[in-house]
């Protein structure tokens, strides 16, 4: 099916790392007619406000990159509010989208949705083979439900709705936030404020804390509470401290890559090219997306190090999880629907961090 240049394309979480990078790749490929709405201007929570959205703008298709996310942390500690924030927003948008005869529908999960002990690489038929990785069982519970809606209603209402995967995401716009954040952009993060404080320079950690506020604390603090809180995140002068081991095996995408890869699937990938067309049972109908490399937390951290040319040590707190030792994809299928990434580890790396150092210096020139 084509989507003409016309089309009316609505963008649920448009503002967010992905959702961004969607809008901004359709825009370059002469997809004009967007829609998106800020979370004050739409609760996607609100099945009575999502209606009326949709009886007011009736768009043609729709992608789903709106989800509440978050890192280890707080996938543990806010278990309720990741199964039923991400259900409800996916209830409410998937089923207008069938109520109002959205002709396509792009649907964003997570890699989590696997088990914990899959075989490595991930295949999309290894969904709901064994139990999943604790930590984010409710996220990925709702993500699971989030791809069978697209795949039950494409099977039983003949909808065009299609899900993929993507794996760990980095990029321009990313959650820098020191606690809830993934775990590459709360990294490059660390790391930066313990460069900073190695080097004396307060005035940079000053900027940053006044931009992005830790905790309630910003750079109006005291020298004192401001290293005292950033102690507690394992940032001080002469060390970063990162959870867990360092072991663990993890894939990256760069988040423009991912937005290039949704943007192809929903303008070239049907329903129907998503499965064999003589299946007697239609499942796993999702495609995964991501690079297809790995690389341990330790070497990803040791380049962080050497990007931002941190002086100091870098310690491992062993007492803190691990999360899914390994977490690689099977990236097959969406190979052979034409479409591979552009952007190395190495290069993401350093344009994440000139992104931002550059928000820092942007924000500060205009207070």
């Amino acid at each position: 099916m084509v989507l003409p240049k016309s089309s009316k394309i609505y963008v649920a979480g448009h503002h967010g790392l992905v959702g961004s990078a969607i809008w901004n790749n359709l825009l370059q490929r002469g997809y004009h007619n967007l829609i998106g709405r800020s979370h004050k201007e739409l609760d996607l929570l609100d099945s009575v406000a999502v209606k009326q959205f949709f009886d007011e703008e009736r768009p043609d298709a729709v992608v789903l990159a709106a989800a509440h996310v978050g890192g280890i942390m707080a996938n543990l500690q806010y278990r309720a509010d990741f199964i039923y924030q991400n259900l409800q927003i996916q209830q409410n948008v998937i089923g207008e989208s069938y109520r109002h005869g959205v002709s396509k529908l792009l649907f964003l999960g997570s890699t989590c949705i696997y088990p914990r002990m899959a075989p490595q690489p991930m295949r999309e038929d290894a969904l709901l083979t064994s139990p999943l990785e604790y930590t984010n069982e409710p996220y990925a519970i709702a993500k699971i439900a989030g791809l069978k809606m697209c795949e039950s209603f494409s099977i039983q209402y003949g909808c065009n709705y299609i899900a993929v995967m993507p794996t760990n995401l980095y990029g321009p716009n990313d959650n820098f936030h020191l606690e809830n954040s993934h775990v590459l952009p709360a990294m490059i993060r660390k790391v930066y404020l313990a460069k900073c404080l190695n080097e004396g320079d307060m005035e940079l950690v000053r900027k940053d804390l006044n931009l992005r506020p830790v905790e309630g604390v910003s750079g109006k603090n005291s020298d004192k509470e401001i290293l005292d809180e950033l102690a507690k995140f394992g940032i001080t002068p002469e060390a970063v401290t990162l959870w867990g081991t360092g072991s663990p095996l993890r894939e990256f995408l760069w988040s423009e890559d991912m937005a290039d890869a949704s943007v192809h699937v929903l303008l070239n990938v049907d329903f129907a090219d998503t499965h064999e067309p003589d299946a007697k049972e239609i499942r796993n109908c999702h495609i995964n997306v991501g690079s297809g490399v790995e690389i341990s937390i330790r070497s990803l951290a040791e380049k962080v190090v050497a990007e931002i040319d941190f002086r100091g040590e870098l310690r491992w707190d062993a007492s803190k999880p691990d999360g899914t030792p390994r977490k690689l994809t099977d990236v097959s299928k969406l190979h052979s629907l034409g479409w591979r990434h552009k952007v190395e580890i190495n290069e993401g790396i350093h344009r994440l961090y000139e992104w931002y150092k550059q928000g820092i210096c942007i924000n500060h020139q205009t207070q």
